[in-house]
């Protein structure tokens, strides 16, 4: 019996191999960790590093038939743009005929609510969260993404309980702005959002943000919610006045700057920049580093090339790598592969056709960066790599540039960001590549 109960369990983990459940012959499969209305998350591993991760599974005609599509492509483009120590990180999305995969950091510790619920924090722990959850909310602001549904079981802790912020579903980008400039869809949860939100008035996503902040900071401090009434009509109007008692046991440095979050009208509330310069907030905080990923086909310059493999470039030192068709269509399409949903709309254009030469073109990039005052870090016959030589929010930007040959008068240009920021390099697409490269540009990828 003993011995039976081991095996199910054995095989409900997927650690027996003729029961595992392997996904594009990288990831195995294994519990299931939560479900929701479209969605269901599974614990996984990846076979190659054995690292575990979580996998959110999402049905395609789902959400089609509820016209939530375009909020899961904004969710992946916002997650990409986002990469910070306390977000949850998504490694990749991938997709079948009828299944969307997230690829996601594995966060076990657990929803922050699940501490609430148990009771107040002492101080000096509320602190820790609240500092780790403005470090991540401004760095999203800075991005131009609003979380628009910031709660405790949005929450998540590691580990080392640290504080990762999940679930952008219900986030903004700047595209989302009518021409007021605001944003004007509500969303959100009713006792963290904001009364301006709750107006059904055009409002400003950051500063929304920032009361539901103050909300959470309140809930760790206190144990329970300062807006809180069976009826719901009566808890909006404590909302819409910022009505609410602070408990007895707050020190008075928290008790000021609850005040100041909790503010009803949006123009006098605190911004994030005056936050971090209260000595409450400042008490054992450092700033954390946000980071960036190494992302597909962004390899080294320096590193050794592959020779004779089954890879899909074949070099030759007379001529630019030959692209194979397989390959080619793969880029220019989404295939398999949901990284051309990572940006969405906000997508930069980083590879191109054009039937000019290796030649002619490895001269116009070599004109391109000597015209943008870029240094040339890295070269060799068919690609070069250049940096910028201003210091930007993740360092100096450098780009790549490598030219594929597709046929004898077609090649392919690609770019890819080696370091810095992703911004900056979407800028540096679309404001100098672009205008700088049209006279050899065929068709850029994305484009008709």
């Amino acid at each position: 019996m003993e011995v039976q109960s081991v095996k199910s369990l054995a095989e409900t983990y997927g650690l027996i191999s003729g029961n595992r459940n392997i996904i594009f012959g990288k990831y195995e499969m294994g519990r299931l960790l939560g479900q929701g209305t479209f969605a269901k998350v599974y614990y996984g591993r990846n076979l190659n590093t054995s690292e575990s991760v979580a996998i959110k599974v999402i049905n395609k005609d789902h959400v089609r038939e509820d016209g939530m599509m375009e909020q899961i492509k904004r969710e992946i483009s916002v997650m990409r743009l986002v990469r910070h120590p306390n977000v949850v990180e998504i490694k990749e999305v991938m997709a079948t005929k009828r299944k969307i995969f997230f690829i996601m950091e594995y966060v076990r510790g657990g929803e922050l609510f699940e501490k609430i619920a148990k009771g107040k924090l002492k101080e000096e722990v509320a602190r820790k969260y609240f500092q780790q959850l403005i470090s991540a909310v401004d760095f999203c602001h800075s991005r131009g993404v609003s979380h628009r549904d910031l709660k405790p079981e949005n929450l998540l802790l590691d580990d080392d309980g640290n504080l990762k912020i999940s679930d952008f579903g219900l986030s903004a980008l700047p595209e989302h702005l009518r021409n007021d400039g605001m944003l004007h869809t509500q969303c959100g949860t009713p006792a963290y959002v904001a009364p301006e939100v709750l107006r059904k008035q055009g409002y400003d996503g950051a500063k929304a943000d920032i009361w539901s902040c103050g909300v959470i900071l309140y809930a760790l401090l206190a144990g329970c919610l300062p807006f809180r009434d069976e009826n719901v009509v009566k808890m909006y109007r404590k909302v819409f006045k910022a009505q609410f008692e602070i408990p007895p046991w707050f020190s008075s440095d928290a008790r000021r700057l609850v005040t100041k979050l909790l503010v009803a009208d949006p123009g006098k509330r605190i911004s994030i920049p005056a936050i971090m310069r209260v000595p409450w907030f400042l008490k054992g905080f450092t700033r954390p580093t946000a980071f960036t990923i190494q992302e597909p086909g962004q390899d080294n310059l320096d590193q050794k090339d592959d020779v004779n493999t089954e890879a899909n470039l074949v070099k030759t030192k007379s001529s630019p790598p030959f692209y194979n068709a397989f390959e080619f269509i793969s880029s220019m399409s989404s295939g398999f592969d949901l990284s051309s949903l990572f940006e969405n709309k906000r997508k930069s254009g980083s590879l191109f056709t054009s039937k000019s030469s290796a030649s002619v073109i490895m001269g116009k990039l070599e004109s391109l960066a000597k015209k943008l005052n870029y240094k040339i870090v890295g070269a060799k016959e068919f690609a070069l790599k250049m940096q910028g030589v201003s210091e930007g929010r993740k360092g100096k930007l450098t780009v790549k540039a490598e030219v594929f040959e597709v046929a004898p008068e077609v090649a392919v240009v690609e770019f890819s960001k080696s370091a810095g920021d992703t911004l900056e390099y979407k800028k540096f697409c679309d404001e100098d590549v672009r205008p700088a490269l049209k006279d050899i540009v065929w068709s850029w990828q994305g484009e008709t």
